[in-house]
């Protein structure tokens, strides 16, 4: 007897409709699996056998073979236990065909027919409507992610003899459905905020600006200046996430299996924070099994990569690509995979191995060769892929001690909101969408300046070196200020400030 059910598989972060055919015939009692199945896919004949049996229904002593089609794409993962305990009980009559039809199934099945979650439930969905379903069956603890995919029912179960008695009518189970308004009214709170920060409003003033255009930061200063405490606080003035965003982002969260309990949407823009002995997998993805790396869990986010020079460099050099193409490909033998990474950089590390050159209260202990070792361990390359350089020296007792509050993030956040819709219109016939993002035909056409502006941009270059990239690195820093400012034009005010935050052009003399 031939049966069907259709499932799905996660490839990237994006799913694909899978045939799960059962076949059973008269023979030796045998149950083989075929269609390039991975371990685990393979493992699950005996968590099926036991499921069914223990379920209540009789496991068929006969020859068993299911095909997971299309048979040219490896299969990964425990979703499809579910899918092949339905198809060999549809097999053997206990369901009819064409109920089980109906839907697009998914879930992995525990040895006493529980059905527990699986990874990339909200791709699945999303296929699911997309190749027309009206229905899909998903395991009880992914049916609120799965739920934010409008125009397609959700019905989650609990057991396999729950899905079974759906199925043959004898129960109903209530599609489950997901209040997208409430979900970003609930989680709309943020823990930290800049009004905690005493001090540092310059610092203050070029994370606003980075956040405005969407460029990418670094910090430097000594030990205890408040680096990571105001890099911690940079998604509490990033615009809002919108609902397509939020969607994008949950999917990669969803496929690593990071979503928590209960969690529908990633409602806030991620901010994450590897360690600097992190591989350049754990980074940028791939491994034995490929999966995302912090790229792509920071998309639409912030990347935050503290004490910069203490990565390994290799590590570093892998940020390259996604940089510049918001996207990175994992390539292997029989495939490649493309996982999102528009997120934006924001590094700290100290001045010096010691941490204290150019700090007044702190004597350096380090030699210029040293220092100069230690800054070269960040390429050329990687540094010029960083639009703003600001200095943070550490906050004096007295604005410590201050009782003054500071402004909080929901004052800047509107003024940076108000920019990014300057620049959605001003880029709305472009595939970009940010001032960061600008190429060289960009920057002629929307940051033209007058005389006085050029002549002190090329007294800047003159006095400091700056490099042609440096040169537009400027330029949008500019326009991304006049922005704030709801300024047309960029005049010399923004140009001259623009300069400022590019203290690493200058080199060890004047970075501190």
């Amino acid at each position: 007897m031939l049966a069907k059910v259709l499932s799905s598989a996660v490839l990237g972060i994006d799913a694909y409709r899978v045939e799960v055919e059962v076949d059973i015939t008269s023979g030796l009692p045998a149950f083989a699996t075929v269609g390039l199945p991975e371990a685990a896919v393979k493992e699950s004949r005996e968590r099926v056998k036991s499921a069914i049996s223990n379920s209540g229904y009789r496991f068929p002593d006969d020859r068993i073979t299911v095909n997971l089609a299309p048979a040219d794409i490896k299969k990964e993962g425990t979703g499809f236990d579910l899918p092949i305990a339905l198809g060999i009980l549809t097999a053997t009559g206990v369901i009819p065909q064409a109920a089980v039809s109906r839907y697009l199934v998914l879930g992995e099945l525990s040895l006493d027919g529980r059905v527990k979650p699986v990874r990339g439930s909200l791709p699945m969905a999303i296929t699911a409507r997309q190749s027309g379903f009206s229905a899909i069956i998903v395991p009880y603890e992914n049916g609120l992610e799965a739920s934010v995919v409008d125009g397609i029912d959700v019905l989650p179960v609990k057991t396999l003899s729950e899905t079974v008695e759906m199925l043959r009518g004898q129960m109903a189970v209530p599609a489950v459905r997901a209040d997208i308004q409430a979900i970003f009214e609930r989680d709309g709170e943020f823990d930290v905020d800049y009004a905690e920060v005493r001090g540092q409003e310059h610092v203050k003033r070029a994370l606003e600006i980075a956040a405005a255009g969407g460029h990418n930061l670094i910090m430097i200063g000594p030990p205890g200046s408040g680096k990571t405490m105001l890099a911690k606080r940079l998604s509490t003035i990033l615009p809002p996430i919108t609902f397509a965003e939020a969607i994008e982002t949950t999917k990669v969260f969803s496929v690593v299996g990071m979503l928590e309990k209960g969690q529908a949407l990633i409602t806030h823009r991620p901010f994450r924070s590897p360690h600097h002995t992190i591989s350049d997998a754990g980074l940028i993805g791939g491994g034995h099994i490929p999966r995302p790396g912090e790229v792509s869990l920071a998309h639409h986010g912030v990347l935050f990569l503290d004490e910069l020079p203490e990565f390994k460099k290799h590590v570093l050099e892998v940020l390259r690509q996604p940089l510049e193409d918001m996207k990175v490909t994992i390539s292997r033998a029989a495939s490649a995979l493309t996982y999102p990474s528009s997120f934006m950089l924001v590094a700290a590390m100290n001045p010096c191995p010691c941490g204290y050159f150019g700090d007044r209260k702190h004597a350096c202990r380090c030699s210029y060769p040293q220092i100069h070792r230690y800054r070269a361990k960040i390429s050329g390359p990687l540094l010029d892929r960083i639009d703003i350089h600001v200095e943070v020296p550490a906050v004096p007792h007295a604005e410590l001690l201050q009782d003054a509050p500071s402004e909080p993030s929901a004052e800047i956040r509107r003024r940076v909101t108000r920019a990014r819709e300057v620049q959605s219109e001003r880029f709305s016939r472009s595939r970009i969408f940010c001032n960061a993002q600008m190429s060289s035909r960009h920057i002629r056409a929307h940051c033209r300046i007058d005389d006085a502006s050029r002549r002190l941009l090329e007294a800047a270059i003159d006095k400091f070196g700056l490099s042609a990239r440096a040169f537009n690195r400027v330029l949008k820093i500019a326009r991304t200020i006049a922005d704030l400012e709801g300024a047309s034009d960029v005049g010399a005010s923004h140009i001259s400030e623009a300069i400022q935050y590019r203290n690493l052009d200058r080199g060890t003399r004047l970075a501190a």
